[in-house]
């Protein structure tokens, strides 16, 4: 008997992790909340949850589901492809011509010099880490649905919340590793045979879930921090998808839901500020061992020797003169002998302040809508709607009016634009990079060992071991 438990816990815990993270929540899930969520009420300020939870109880609460929805963003936040420690933008950032890197980690070195292996523990745990989240969120969606005491406008907000989650973690995943798993179901049998989607499809799946998520959520949020998305923030990944999938139209119309509703910060020096008219979403630092944001630890230079990112020469070099974002956003630290001299990302400037988080982690900010926007009325050749919208980011980093005047000029200076607004931001130029096929003519030049596979990651070669139904491998690799 004790053979066959052990033989059985083995086998559960050596699944493919779209389904083991299924498990991993529902026998660990509820206990990691309680154990954590002193932190999770501080980054989120709701009620912490009542003892003894179980899947039903946490579902006929409202204070609980709170709780779960919070230990979702915790998990964003610290650990996923999205955090500023280790996420996108710093990893993606070397992956691309925006920082170089100068320490030992194999991973990363993997990505910095365009060697990625399939087992590669960074990308894994990308992957890992996504699907972990993707349950969390799919358990909300179905288990708020069957709940027979939460009322009409709870299940609404629950569900719209999770939905946007599950939609936001699905689109970086097709952006990094092409055709993805669309996992909408918690059934650990299912998703342990699962196949990968078409990008297609992912992508149709992604706008639905959006759709349904603006239908569903409130347009403020009720912390008044902008630190738990609400109808904007979908309607903001809702843009950029329509960007991606060259809808011109949708993108265009949607942008300009958030651009007629939401004011640009005009004071450039206070993008990054945690009250910044601009922003739409972010991550709040937990208060107790972090009281800033990972971006600033992570980017600025304290000693050299000892740093691990700078701005990649490339970067530098693209900023045109008076570029106030070049003044603002971007640091400089001299060795002790005078010999050499780094930048950083100084976005984030936060980082020995005891007593008070001045910046949070921004996700996504209205500055990218007005982006969004000029791309899409370019391509429908609505050039003065493109001009104008690419000037309002130009004049308020003290630039001139663009020089762009065909259809050709304006996307290309667009492009560059969001270059210059969104370095080490999420992964923004690896993004663009990829979606307008300008990866090969970048990169090729500066990354010695650039192949034309290197557009997409490899799907970790652990979870195709124990789900054969995840080949064939990405090209490459």
């Amino acid at each position: 008997m004790k053979q066959k438990i052990k033989q059985t816990r083995s086998n559960i815990w050596n699944m493919s992790s779209v389904n083991t993270e299924f498990i991993r929540w529902k026998l660990m899930g509820f206990l990691g909340l309680c154990l954590s969520f002193y932190s999770c009420t501080d980054f989120v300020e709701v009620d912490p949850p009542k003892n003894n939870l179980s899947t039903k109880t946490v579902f006929d609460d409202a204070a609980t589901v709170k709780s779960a929805l919070a230990n979702i963003y915790l998990k964003m936040r610290d650990e996923s492809l999205v955090s500023g420690n280790n996420g996108l933008s710093t990893l993606m950032g070397i992956y691309t011509d925006e920082l170089d890197y100068y320490l030992f980690d194999t991973a990363n070195n993997q990505l910095y010099q365009h060697n990625v292996l399939a087992s590669n523990s960074t990308t894994n745990s990308w992957w890992t880490n996504a699907y972990s989240i993707l349950y969390a969120a799919n358990d909300i969606i179905t288990e708020v649905e069957n709940s027979k005491l939460l009322s009409a406008d709870e299940k609404a907000e629950f569900n719209g919340q999770a939905l946007f989650v599950r939609a936001y973690i699905h689109s970086l995943l097709a952006s990094l590793y092409g055709d993805v798993p669309y996992i909408t179901t918690t059934n650990y049998l299912e998703n342990n045979t699962v196949s990968r989607t078409p990008i297609g499809l992912v992508y149709e799946n992604i706008i639905n879930d959006l759709k349904a998520a603006v239908n569903l959520l409130k347009n403020e949020d009720v912390t008044g921090e902008k630190v738990i998305p609400n109808k904007a923030v979908a309607n903001a990944l809702l843009a950029r998808m329509y960007l991606y999938t060259e809808n011109w139209e949708m993108a265009e119309s949607t942008a300009s839901i958030l651009i007629n509703t939401f004011s640009l910060e005009p004071d450039v020096t206070k993008v990054f500020l945690k009250s910044a008219a601009s922003t739409l979403w972010q991550f709040k630092p937990n208060g107790i061992s972090i009281l800033n944001t990972y971006e600033a630890n992570q980017f600025v230079i304290r000693f050299i020797p000892g740093q691990a990112f700078a701005l990649h020469e490339e970067l530098l070099g693209s900023f045109e003169p008076g570029d106030l974002r070049r003044l603002n956003w971007v640091g400089s630290t001299t060795s002790a002998d005078g010999l050499t001299t780094l930048h950083y990302a100084n976005k984030y400037k936060s980082i020995f302040n005891a007593t008070v988080s001045l910046e949070y982690s921004i996700l996504f900010r209205l500055e990218e809508q007005y982006l969004i926007r000029a791309e899409a009325q370019a391509q429908l050749n609505n050039l003065l709607g493109s001009q104008t919208d690419l000037n309002t980011i130009r004049n308020r980093a003290g630039l001139d009016d663009t020089v762009a005047a065909t259809k050709e000029e304006l996307i290309s200076a667009i492009l560059q634009e969001r270059f210059l607004e969104f370095f080490t931001e999420q992964g923004h130029r690896w993004f663009d990079l990829k979606r307008t096929g300008e990866a090969e003519n970048t990169l090729s030049t500066i990354k010695s060992n650039w192949k034309n596979t290197d557009i997409l990651l490899p799907i970790p070669d652990a979870e195709i071991a124990v789900n054969p139904n995840l080949k064939p491998q990405n090209v490459g690799y």
